[in-house]
C-alpha cells in the first residue's frame, strides 16, 4: 500500500505541544508510531500540499453531550480506582472532540504540575459552572466519583430536555420554510404568467388578484428583493452572535413564555431545568448562595435568573425561599410549596430532584401533545397559503369570458 505524508499533532509527556509529519500507509499505522517515540496524539490529518491541502476551518466545539459522556465515564473509571491523571489520559485519547482532546491534556498538565482539577477546568469555558463547582465540592469532600455520577445525571437531564425542545419545533419550523420557499416561488415565477394573460383580456382584477401581482412585482423588482435579503441574512448572522446577550435575552426570554402552544413548554423546561441544577449542586454539598448564584446563570431564561436573583437576597438575611417566590408568576404554586416543605424537612435536594422528575414527565407529555396537534395545524396554514393564491389566480378566470365578448 503507499505511502502518504501525515502531519500528526501531540503531546510530550512534559506537556508540550509537538507537531511532526509521518509517512504511514493510514492514519491508524501514524497514530501507533506517535505513540512508540512517547507521545500522546491529538489530531492526525493527510498533510497534502498545493490546491489539495485541506481546508481546515477550526477544531470544532465540545458540546454538553460530549461533557456528559466524559462526566459519566470519568466517575466509572475513579470508581474503579484509576488515578486522576490515568483517567484524564485515557479519556483523552477515546473522546471524539478534538477540541475536548486537547482540553483535557492542558488540564491533565497542569494536574501533574499541582493543579486541582476544578482548579483547571475554571480556566477553560468550555466547562459549565455547574460542573466546575460540584467537581470542587467533591474534591473537597472526598467524593469525586459520586459528584462526577451527579454531573453526568444533570449534564445528560440536559441534553434529552433539549432534544425534547427541537422535536417539538423540527416539524412546525420545516413546513414554515417551505411554506415561505413555496409562496415566494409561485410570487416569483407563477404569478407572472397569469398576470400576462390578465392583462392580454384587459378589464380590471379582482381585489385579491391584484394584491396578489402588486406582490409579484414587488417580489421582481431587485430594489425591493436584494436589499430586503442582505437585511434579513444580516438579522440572522447579527442574531446568531448576540442571542446569548444579556440585552437580547431580556427582550426575548419573557416573549417565551406568552408565545401561543409553545409558552408553556419552555416553562417546563425552564423549571425542569432550574430544579435539577439546584438540586445537583446541593447535593454535591455546594453552599446554598453559590449554588443560587451558579442556578441563575445556568438556568437559560432571564426570567427565572432574575427571580433566582431576588431570592438570594432572603436566604442571605437567613429568610426562606418560598415567600420570594410567590412574587414571581414563573414559578406555579406547586412548585413553591414543595421548596417550602423541602426547607421545613431539611430535605431541599431531594424535593427539587422530585420537582425536576415531574417536569420532565410533563416535557415529554407536552411535546407528545404539541406534535399531534401541530401536525394538523400546518397543514391547514400551508393548504390555506397555497390555496388562496391559487384562488387568487383563478378568480379571474370567471370573467374571461365576458371580457372576451
Amino acid at each position: 500500500m503507499a505511502q502518504s505524508d501525515f502531519l500528526v499533532k501531540a503531546r510530550s509527556r512534559q506537556g508540550r505541544l509537538v507537531e511532526q509529519k509521518i509517512k504511514a500507509s493510514t492514519e491508524a499505522e501514524a497514530i501507533a508510531r506517535i505513540r512508540q517515540l512517547g507521545l500522546t496524539p491529538i489530531a492526525v490529518e493527510v498533510a497534502n500540499t498545493g490546491f489539495n491541502r485541506e481546508i481546515r476551518l477550526g477544531k470544532g466545539r465540545v458540546k454538553i453531550k460530549d461533557l456528559a459522556i466524559f462526566s459519566r465515564q470519568f466517575a466509572t473509571m475513579l470508581s474503579s480506582g484509576l488515578p486522576i491523571l490515568r483517567a484524564l489520559s485515557i479519556l483523552s485519547e477515546q473522546t471524539e472532540s478534538v477540541r475536548l482532546q486537547e482540553i483535557l491534556l492542558e488540564i491533565k498538565s497542569e494536574v501533574e504540575k499541582g493543579s486541582s482539577l476544578s482548579e483547571a477546568m475554571s480556566k477553560r469555558k468550555e466547562f459549565p459552572a455547574l460542573m466546575v463547582s460540584m467537581t470542587r465540592a467533591g474534591e473537597v469532600g472526598g467524593f469525586l466519583d459520586t459528584t462526577m455520577v451527579e454531573v453526568a445525571d444533570s449534564l445528560e437531564a440536559d441534553v434529552r430536555l433539549r432534544g425534547k425542545i427541537k422535536s417539538a419545533l423540527t416539524y412546525p419550523i420545516a413546513v414554515a420554510v417551505i411554506a415561505l420557499v413555496i409562496t415566494i416561488g409561485m410570487l416569483i415565477f407563477v404569478v407572472p404568467i397569469f398576470s400576462d394573460l390578465f392583462a392580454s383580456f384587459g378589464g380590471s382584477l379582482p381585489a385579491p388578484t391584484q394584491f396578489l401581482v402588486n406582490l409579484s412585482n414587488l417580489f421582481k423588482d431587485p430594489r425591493f428583493f436584494f436589499p430586503v435579503m442582505i437585511i434579513v441574512t444580516g438579522f440572522i448572522v447579527w442574531f446568531r452572535r448576540n442571542r446569548n446577550s444579556t440585552r437580547v435575552r431580556a427582550v426575548i426570554d419573557p416573549l417565551k413564555f406568552r408565545i401561543p402552544v409553545f409558552g408553556n413548554l419552555f416553562q417546563k423546561v425552564a423549571l425542569a431545568r432550574f430544579s435539577r441544577n439546584f438540586s445537583a449542586l446541593l447535593k454535591a454539598g455546594v453552599p446554598i448562595l453559590t449554588s443560587l448564584d451558579i442556578v441563575a446563570d445556568t438556568s437559560g431564561n432571564v426570567v427565572v435568573s432574575r427571580a433566582v436573583d431576588s431570592v438570594k437576597e432572603s436566604v442571605r438575611q437567613g429568610s426562606g425561599m418560598s415567600k420570594p417566590l410567590t412574587e414571581h408568576p414563573v414559578f406555579p404554586d406547586m412548585v413553591v410549596q414543595m421548596i417550602a416543605v423541602g426547607e421545613e424537612t431539611g430535605a431541599l435536594d431531594e424535593m427539587l430532584a422530585k420537582i425536576a422528575d415531574f417536569y420532565d414527565q410533563e416535557v415529554e407529555a407536552t411535546t407528545e401533545q404539541l406534535m399531534a396537534l401541530i401536525e394538523p395545524i400546518m397543514i391547514v396554514v400551508l393548504g390555506s397559503l397555497v390555496g388562496g393564491m391559487i384562488i387568487a389566480l383563478y378568480l379571474p378566470i370567471f370573467n374571461i369570458f365576458e371580457l372576451i365578448r
